[in-house]
């Protein structure tokens, strides 16, 4: 008889079967997991590439150009375009296209952001490393340190994003939300102005520009007589109009809300000769083009300016803000002394002017002295200048002058704190007599337009004295050259247009009008101060 067959679960095949069960269970969990994470969905994904970043050096903003600026822009949308193209395709990112660039010829350099830990992939190189963050409407670029910038897009690429750039105007024209937009406006305008700050601003031409003067006659009541043409009578406008542009970049235009910034809580002094004045006049009219109160900017002293002796403090109440003047013909002290039986005038080139006490503490310094120096006594050196008890027979006005230099040179390596203070020397301003000087007949009222560009002159045997002499001293002094972008505009003195109560007949063709050009030498102050601001060597 056969043995009826009993069933049993044996052990080993029971755990086969469970763990197989199991094995399976978990298997479509992770599947289903895996389908829903790969399912595109509304938000765009970021994709964190994980590159190492720690060994990529990055050359600094200020090795920039405005070429490798436009060319970053043009780089950066082409980028951005590419991904919006793929992911608005396939949702997904080709990443293989971005492990394919690693065996590439170019090279991708990476631009940190200031303020966050995102970077921007650009430019075409072999790849030291990136970490990367890239989304439709946002893309970081970095406002403090930037590398080469490339790429390897078609022409008809690249025309396409010219029609982007070329659709916007101006610096603030791209509109948007994203910070990548914001962010490279901020980096385009920070290279623009360092780009403005870095060339000889000496060396130019002047052009017509309908938008000046900055400011005029009437909005300015700060021009003395003396400098008022337009207010005696000329005629012509065009003299007010002529903008000084350097060949190799542009300055910055005066802007009087950011100058007024610069000196907030700051005294802005002045010291030299009537052409000095000139240029102080000439900035207290520029600066009042911010002033919504006029009442709120005063003479502290209370004295209306006129061409006579003194010195003027204003005061821009909102700004706590001073603009000062002191007269000091020679930056040394005029004096007198015994001659033979009489007493006559002398010049002590061996000590500072005795106003210099009111001159110390000030944050901005400008000088000069030139004007003076052409006076007939002065330039005859005869029984004039003084060094001690001594009066000198005779000295020459060339050592006269390098001599009363060292003692102002002297005086501003003993008093003047670099850390507190900027200090800056303008060279001498010409004059334009034609047929005689100022005492002899010279006049230049012919004169309606700047001479011709391949005018050249004998540049100043004063102002090489005062390049030798800055070069020497301790304390650091900007040399302010206005000598000859000055010297093109023999139509900008006052001529028979200026005061008339003195020396009738006699033109003026040393000082010169407002608005005009000493407006221009205080753009170029403006450009020195921005300079210092953005070297972040302004003094606080």
């Amino acid at each position: 008889m056969e043995k009826q067959r009993s069933f049993s679960i044996k052990p080993v095949r029971f755990l086969v079967f469970s763990f197989t069960l199991s094995f399976s269970i978990i298997f479509l969990v992770f599947f289903s997991t895996w389908v829903v994470k790969t399912t595109p969905s509304l938000h765009l994904p970021t994709h964190n590439l994980g590159f190492n970043t720690t060994s990529l050096t990055v050359p600094s903003v200020t090795e920039l150009n405005t070429t490798s600026s436009q060319y970053l822009l043009k780089s950066s949308i082409l980028l951005r375009s590419h991904i919006e193209r793929d992911e608005n395709s396939s949702r997904i990112a080709d990443v293989s296209s971005l492990e394919g660039a690693q065996k590439g010829e170019s090279e991708i350099t990476v631009v940190k952001d200031a303020e966050s830990s995102d970077s921007l992939l650009t430019g075409n190189s072999s790849i030291h490393g990136v970490s990367s963050s890239y989304s439709t409407n946002s893309t970081v670029v970095d406002t403090g340190e930037l590398g080469h910038v490339g790429s390897n897009s078609t022409d008809e690429e690249f025309q396409e994003l010219n029609d982007v750039i070329d659709s916007t105007s101006g610096k603030q024209d791209i509109m948007s939300d994203s910070s990548f937009e914001r962010q490279h406006i901020a980096l385009r305008n920070n290279v623009e102005e360092k780009n403005k700050l870095d060339c000889d601003i000496t060396k130019g031409r002047w052009v017509i520009d309908e938008s000046y003067p900055l400011y005029t006659n009437a909005s300015c009541p700060f021009i003395d007589e003396g400098f008022n043409c337009e207010g005696n009578g000329r005629l012509d406008k065009d003299y007010m109009k002529w903008r000084w542009q350097p060949h190799d970049c542009d300055i910055p235009r005066f802007d009087p809300t950011k100058m007024l910034e610069l000196i907030r809580g700051k005294r802005l002094v002045f010291v030299g000769d009537s052409i000095n004045r000139n240029q102080w006049e000439s900035m207290l009219c520029l600066l009042m083009g911010a002033v919504k109160d006029p009442k709120k900017v005063y003479e502290t002293r209370g004295r209306k300016i006129t061409k006579e002796k003194g010195n003027y403090c204003f005061k821009f109440e909102d700004y706590k803000c001073t603009v000062e003047y002191y007269l000091s013909h020679f930056l040394v002290h005029e004096s007198k002394a015994r001659i033979g039986k009489k007493r006559g005038q002398t010049l002590r080139i061996d000590t500072v002017d005795k106003g210099s006490s009111r001159w110390r503490g000030a944050d901005i310094l400008v000088f000069n002295t030139a004007h003076w120096w052409n006076h007939h006594k002065t330039k005859a050196g005869i029984n004039y200048y003084q060094e001690g008890d001594r009066v000198h027979p005779q000295l020459d006005v060339t050592e006269g002058f390098r001599r009363a230099l060292l003692t102002w040179a002297s005086w501003v390596d003993k008093y003047i704190n670099p850390r507190k203070t900027l200090v800056f020397f303008r060279s001498s301003a010409p004059s334009h007599f034609s047929g005689g000087q100022w005492n002899t007949g010279g006049h230049c009222r012919e004169a309606f337009q700047p001479i011709n560009e391949s005018f050249t002159s004998n540049y100043p045997a004063r102002n090489l004295i005062v390049d030798e002499i800055i070069q020497q001293m301790k304390n650091p002094v900007t040399l302010l050259n206005i000598t000859r972008l000055s010297d093109y505009r023999a139509d900008a003195h006052p001529s028979i247009y200026g005061r008339k109560s003195v020396n009738p007949g006699v033109e003026d063709c040393s000082h010169w009008c407002l608005p005009g050009v000493p407006d221009t030498w205080n753009e170029l102050l403006y450009y020195y101060l921005q300079l210092r601001t953005l070297k972040g060597s302004f003094v606080d």
